[in-house]
């Protein structure tokens, strides 16, 4: 039909995309729309519309990597809910109590890692289609930061690996407490993991120069107050040639599991806070990763 775009039905509104080969080998994307002055009258235009196909490619690979990475993340803790739930149903009689408890927690462990990888795609597919919700409310940075740490501590870790700096007074913060309680966890967590020696947090307030460029205005700059939270650690770091593809899908800077989503996550969350994340190297020469969200209440509630 793409070689007759007058033929065909006189209600066809165009010919579906297709892929062409070009001589050479190159592959195109070639697509077709009539246009007509009534519904049903003659032809009087055809647009013609040519694309690459790198795009496209690229797209399919990331969602071939995607399902991969979710499939194999999967499959250990589903096995594992399986193989202990199929154990105490043929079973139970003969465990003592704190074997069931030991297996029945172990299930409990798995069924969370199993929802957070769940909740990890949904926030990628709302990032990827600009509809992740940002609910803003007070919140404060701070006390935030010593709830995290204080979990870290619970959990096992030293009370001397953290190091919590804070500057006051900090302004106020208006943003989503679910979703900052989700970046400090993911770079606390990150930091503990992959890192080395203390883990330092430190709580600023600062001004980022902002410079807008309406048409026809002169260029001015314009400070605009925000809260920076900085997360280091006094480990390897990361190396410089890695640091352009840390908040990609994927990335991964070690090998002690991860499904290499979360950075990209937490970019996309304070993205849609309006702020901005940086990675670098701190002065103890580990990894430094620091973010900054505006403040204030929102237009519409001031």
């Amino acid at each position: 039909m793409l070689t007759d775009p007058y033929g065909g039905l006189a209600t066809r509104g165009g010919q579906p995309e297709r892929n062409l080969l070009l001589p050479g080998g190159r592959e195109v994307l070639v697509a077709a729309r009539y246009v007509r002055q009534r519904p049903t009258g003659p032809v009087q235009r055809v647009v013609v519309t040519l694309r690459g196909t790198e795009a496209r490619r690229r797209n399919e690979r990331s969602h071939a990597e995607l399902i991969a990475t979710v499939a194999h993340e999967l499959r250990s803790p589903l096995t594992s809910v399986k193989g202990f739930t199929a154990t105490l149903l043929a079973k139970w009689e003969r465990f003592t109590d704190d074997q069931k408890r030991l297996m029945l927690e172990t299930v409990d462990a798995d069924a969370n890692r199993v929802t957070r990888l769940i909740a990890e795609l949904l926030d990628i597919s709302r990032i990827d289609s600009g509809r992740l919700e940002v609910r803003r409310q007070p919140v404060d940075i701070a006390a935030a930061v010593r709830r995290h740490v204080r979990a870290h501590t619970t959990a096992g870790h030293r009370p001397d690996l953290f190091l919590i700096k804070v500057v006051e007074p900090l302004p106020d913060l208006w943003a989503d407490p679910d979703k900052v309680d989700q970046v400090l966890g993911n770079l606390l967590e990150n930091a503990v993991r992959h890192g080395e020696g203390t883990v330092t947090i430190e709580v600023t307030p600062t001004i980022v120069t902002v410079t807008p460029q309406p048409a026809g205005a002169p260029v001015e700059s314009v400070g605009q107050p925000r809260t920076a939270v900085t997360v280091s650690d006094e480990g390897a770091g990361i190396p410089e040639e890695s640091m352009g593809r840390v908040f990609t899908r994927f990335w991964r800077g070690s090998k002690r599991g991860g499904t290499g989503l979360g950075l990209y996550i937490v970019k996309g969350i304070v993205e849609a806070h309006g702020g901005s994340i940086t990675v670098g190297r701190s002065s103890a020469g580990g990894a430094e990763f620091r973010f900054t969200l505006p403040v204030g209440a929102p237009a519409y509630l001031a």
